[in-house]
């Protein structure tokens, strides 16, 4: 593995990750821009923008998008989050150029009034369709009740309202502002010739011009809340707790993870021992959420409505009794093989690299290989573990329960 990093001219950062022995190119453009990057009253916009996209460029219909999509036989899609939206192709190497070439160009839509208009129905139609689904905005609310003012508290998706309100012209100026040269990252992993890449990025993207564009940093404060939602057709109870945890730049995020894995895992954890593998709940998973300012440390259980209650009870004794039923040593060997495993395997796919180095360097701006990433779990000591475990007695928690009644 090699890892190489150039930034043109307008500001625009380009980084690879060369493997020899690929035999496959992704390509990502990541922006630093999500929905706490947006105004209270455009809530939504940047995902919104998203799927403008995909619309047509000035050179390009929406046609001739998904047409070159399919003829590079490119697996290809994009996201949006919180902090950042995210473009993305796995192409043969043999493509590059050309997908770099549509990639590029699609970071200058035309974003057309007509365009727009028809898609904010689609978006109305995701957002009815995501509140249909469990467990049915629990966790939005959770956001919205932890982060109160903070910017975090803004809904990726928007509102009904927000969206409804967002105009073209409004949409136009945060794209300006917010997908300038320097505020993306061109992201490359697998079969890569890093100085064809620049050049390719230099030419395609030579009218791109940089912005003032940042973002707002503060550590929200911390409340006790607990907040119940009624939806009928709901079958099952859902619970949904945030805690305050680590984030991207918090060293005490690897332990974090691994206490995560232990207490909380989908399998093999504590919660899955006393919760899941007897049939007392369908799912009892902790789970970490890492922000560039801040991060969660969240629990959640889905159980029959009527075995809520004892099995929220079981949920939070495991959580609170770290004096009594300290970590073991086998427990947190299984851990560290099951995250380190789990990172090895997945590196092995340039596309999985993509997204690994692709977050780091928008977080952080660092390069780690897989073999020093690693490291950062292996060194977590059992000292540093039991005293997070123990600490969880005394959080701070948010807690949304959804339920028919």
């Amino acid at each position: 593995m090699q890892f190489r990093n150039e930034t043109l001219d307008n500001g625009l950062e380009i980084i690879a990750e060369i493997n020899p022995a690929a035999f496959s190119t992704s390509l990502g453009y990541f922006v630093k821009t999500g929905s706490r990057d947006e105004t209270p009253a455009m809530a939504g916009v940047s995902h919104f923008l998203e799927h403008m996209m995909f619309k047509g460029t000035a050179k390009r219909t929406a046609a001739d998008v998904n047409r070159e999509l399919d003829d590079l036989g490119s697996q290809s899609n994009a996201y949006t989050s919180e902090e950042q939206t995210v473009y993305y192709m796995s192409v043969l190497p043999e493509h590059r150029t050309h997908a770099l070439d549509l990639l590029s160009d699609m970071m200058r839509p035309a974003l057309r009034d007509e365009d727009f208009q028809m898609e904010r129905q689609v978006i109305l139609e995701e957002i009815a369709m995501y509140d249909d689904q469990p467990p049915y905005g629990a966790m939005e609310k959770a956001m919205e009740a932890y982060f109160g003012e903070h910017p975090l508290s803004r809904r990726v998706l928007g509102t009904p309202d927000t969206v409804s309100a967002l105009e073209p012209d409004a949409m136009r100026g945060y794209h300006e502002s917010r997908y300038a040269s320097n505020n993306l990252t061109l992201v490359a992993t697998g079969a890569i010739d890093f100085d064809a890449l620049v050049a390719d990025a230099r030419k395609f993207t030579s009218n791109w011009k940089p912005s003032d564009a940042s973002r707002t940093l503060l550590k929200p404060l911390g409340q006790e809340t607990n907040v119940r939602l009624v939806h009928p057709p709901a079958t099952q109870r859902y619970t949904l707790q945030y805690s305050p945890g680590a984030g991207y730049n918090d060293p005490n995020r690897y332990v974090l993870r691994i206490l995560g894995t232990i207490l909380g895992d989908d399998s093999g954890s504590r919660l899955y021992w006393e919760l899941v593998d007897n049939g007392l709940a369908e799912s009892a998973v902790v789970f970490t959420q890492e922000f560039e300012d801040c991060g969660l440390f969240c629990t959640y259980l889905a159980c029959a409505p009527e075995q809520q209650e004892s099995n929220w009870e079981v949920l939070q004794g495991i959580l609170a009794d770290g004096s009594r039923s300290p970590i073991t040593d086998r427990e947190i060997e299984l851990a560290k093989n099951k995250i380190c495993s789990g990172m090895i395997l997945g590196s092995e796919r340039p596309s999985n690299r993509l997204f690994t180095i692709g977050n780091s360097w928008l977080s952080r701006e660092t390069y780690e290989a897989i073999r020093d990433a690693t490291e950062h779990y292996k060194r977590v000591t059992r000292d540093e573990l039991q005293s997070a475990f123990e600490s969880l007695a005394k959080r701070i928690n948010v807690t949304v329960s959804v339920g028919s009644e």
